[in-house]
């Protein structure tokens, strides 16, 4: 565990020190976030996190590949080149649609090239823990499963991607669940070698959001753009993907029954839980789009961070509580591990309370836990909120975009896509 610690901090050592270099590149290169009705920085921002986040992973994986604890993860195949490739190639398609605001098609191509780079890289899935373990035989099965599981990864990071912190600090939690798992998986599976490409690759993914999460949180001073979403999407369901070949269901399955094998859908379940509340996310916002006879990426104010803050949330205290949402689902998963699963259930159903609880509670309407900037009722819809917050008659006005600082409307920096 300390080489996959080491990593973490390598990985997270390196965005943090990188992420200003990249807020400079991005206004070089005008890949600013302009301040729009519907947003809530005030100030334009700059919007190519994800430059340092890359930088961050093919540090620590560079330093991996030269550490003999780690070797066989090198020796045995390409993927872990490949899911560094395709975190490359998705990173430069976020940068060029951060710059120049690519078309749906062009963009979805990109994503298909990437996750078709780490397929044939051996990145791929080759079995689900299905009740009697289905084996992909279908080569073309496997690539087209792959894709999907790749691209649809990628664009639910990138859906959730919509109040500052919030992407990083989930996949963050999640992947640490996830990198406690595959640890104890692989003490259980292999214990005279520790070493495992999913704990690898999970070690620096958390670290480069944990890297970058101090310039993202809110006020944020740069936010991740398309070009960190999606990396973070790639790299984790490339790990996830590379876990499933590390699951004997012949010595692990064979002789348990019924509630027994419940641990055995971990491979499976615990990457859905993760990326829960972005996948639900995405699938409302498509869902909800289409009924509305309007494109699946026409971007609208009904994300569930809109929606909590419409319940009275902060900008700081939704992102919060949300995080609790992401750490009840991975952690529940993962807990089927270690504890009976009647045991977690019951922990599960307590949690699930507590965070009800926070999210519809009366912290909600409770003005003193406003953020900062918005407490005094310099915005129009927070003083409209709270009456005990008048606002002044000269609005805080950005000097960059004086027109749009009088929006109607507390929303989030959300991408044009979303």
């Amino acid at each position: 565990m300390r080489a996959y610690l080491l990593l973490l901090l390598v990985s997270a050592a390196v965005t943090y020190l990188a992420t200003p270099g990249a807020r400079w590149v991005a206004r070089r290169t005008n890949a600013i976030t302009a301040v729009r009705a519907r947003d809530v920085h005030l100030q334009p921002t700059p919007r190519l996190g994800g430059l340092a986040m890359l930088l961050g992973i093919v540090v620590a994986v560079l330093l991996a590949s030269q550490m003999p604890f780690l070797a066989g993860v090198f020796q045995t195949g390409p993927q872990a080149w490949g899911i560094v490739g395709g975190a490359v190639i998705v990173c430069l398609l976020g940068w060029a649609d951060d710059v120049w605001d690519l078309d749906w098609m062009t963009k979805l191509a990109g994503q298909v090239l990437a996750a078709g780079f780490m397929a044939w890289q051996q990145v791929q899935l080759t079995s689900l823990p299905t009740p009697d373990w289905l084996f992909i035989t279908s080569s073309r099965i496997s690539l087209f499963l792959t894709i999907l599981v790749v691209v649809v990864a990628m664009n639910a990071v990138n859906f959730v991607d919509g109040l500052d912190g919030l992407a990083a600090g989930l996949i963050a939690i999640g992947g640490s669940a996830f990198l406690l798992y595959t640890y104890g998986l692989t003490q259980q599976a292999t214990p005279e070698n520790y070493a495992n490409l999913a704990t690898l690759m999970m070690a620096v993914l958390v670290g480069a959001c944990l890297g970058f999460l101090p310039h993202n949180f809110f006020p944020s001073h740069i936010f991740m753009g398309d070009s960190g979403s999606m990396v973070l999407g790639l790299v984790f369901a490339g790990s996830a993907i590379t876990i499933t070949g590390n699951v004997d269901p012949v010595s692990m399955g064979a002789t348990l029954s019924g509630a027994q094998r419940v641990p055995l859908f971990i491979p499976l379940l615990l990457p859905v839980a993760v990326v829960l509340l972005p996948l639900l996310d995405m699938a409302m916002a498509v869902i909800r789009r289409l009924a509305a006879g309007k494109s699946p990426f026409h971007p609208d104010r009904m994300h569930l961070h809109h929606r909590m803050l419409a319940l009275g949330h902060s900008h700081r205290r939704a992102v919060l509580i949300l995080y609790v949402w992401g750490a009840v689902f991975s952690f529940g998963v993962a807990a089927l591990v270690l504890w009976d699963w009647k045991a977690v259930l019951a922990g599960l159903g307590v949690a699930v309370v507590v965070a009800l609880l926070l999210t519809l509670g009366p912290l909600r309407t409770r003005g003193r836990f406003l953020d900062d900037d918005v407490a005094t009722g310099s915005h129009p819809t927070v003083a409209a909120a709270h009456p005990a917050h008048p606002a002044p008659t000269t609005p805080r006005t950005p000097t960059a975009a004086p027109t749009t600082s009088a929006a109607p409307t507390l929303t989030t920096h959300e991408g044009r896509h979303r």
